[in-house]
This record gives structure tokens, sequence and C-alpha cells, in this order.
């Protein structure tokens, strides 16, 4: 048997009330986001549900991406998130390990790919 230990996040930002700053859906500190390296992302709900687990080789476009174009699973579902967990991995391999394992585990949402729970 495989165990794998998720790390804690490297960078956890929250959904603000009423953000007086420059705000994507009403995040205010993608700033935090390292915009160079890899890593995968969870995108969390109030109740702090799982919905969406991504991976990525630069980590703030991508998941800045999600919040703005019309392509994203998450498109119609945006204003659901409340909380984004940011793990800076910068092994591809790993990272896809991440990725799988978090959805199935954790039953995310609105992952269409990689589901095995279905």
């Amino acid at each position: 048997m495989i165990t794998i230990t998720i790390p804690e996040p490297d960078v956890t930002i929250y959904k603000q009330t009423n953000p007086q700053l420059s705000h994507i859906y009403n995040f205010t500190d993608f700033h935090l986001i390292t915009r160079e390296k890899g890593g995968f992302f969870i995108f969390y709900n109030f109740k702090g549900d799982v919905l969406f687990v991504g991976k990525a080789r630069k980590l703030r476009p991508r998941i800045k991406k999600h919040f703005e174009d019309s392509v994203s699973p998450m498109k119609n579902h945006r204003d659901e998130v409340t909380k984004i967990e940011i793990y800076v991995n910068e092994d591809p391999v790993e990272r896809e390990i991440y990725e799988t394992y978090l959805i199935n585990q954790f039953r995310a949402k609105y992952n269409v790919d990689k589901v095995l729970f279905r």
C-alpha cells in the first residue's frame, strides 16, 4: 500500500466580505501566490468541502484563469469558492499524483477528469 501525506499549504487565501482593494470574485490576495513556480491547489466552499483540485506549472496565472475564462469547470461555480489552498511543488510527477489523490480522496465536486469514485 502507498501512503500519501499531504503537506501544509504554502499559501491560503480567503474570500473577503467587502474588499476595498482590487479583487477577483472578492479574493484580493492573489499577489501572495507565486507566478513562476508550479504546484497544486484546492478550492473550498464555506463549509470546508473540496470543490475543485488542480495543478499547474505556474500557479498564479492558472488559478486566476479559473476565475476569468469561459472554459473552466468552475465557470458556473466561482461564487461558491471561499478559500484557496496553494501547495508549491516543482516535480510534475508529484503534482499529478497529488492532484489525482486529492480529487478522489476528498471527492472534489467539480472535477470531471481523473475521477475514480463515481
